[in-house]
């Protein structure tokens, strides 16, 4: 379903980073994973992607941040969500 590329920052052990990925995958979306825990660099471009946030995960659909996992599972309950993994604004 994907138009736009889906970022996740996250580690193996956030039981959001695996609830987020769930969704996204039943959207027939596989987001691109960073793993913060293995790379302190990935978690500062993280928070300056994210203007500050250190909790993951952090998703981000195209360039537009969309936070962590109760921000996707919000934009999802408003019918929002399909539409941005089409690219449409």
């Amino acid at each position: 379903m994907s138009a736009v590329s889906v970022l996740m920052y996250s580690t193996p052990t956030c039981p959001y980073c695996r609830m987020a990925e769930s969704l996204l995958r039943s959207k027939g979306v596989a987001p691109q994973q960073i793993r913060v825990d293995r790379d302190p660099q990935q978690r500062q471009i993280m928070m300056t992607r994210s203007h500050g946030r250190h909790t993951v995960p952090q998703i981000f659909i195209g360039e537009q941040h969309v936070g962590g996992y109760d921000d996707l599972a919000a934009l999802d309950k408003k019918g929002l969500l399909d539409g941005l993994l089409r690219g449409e604004s």
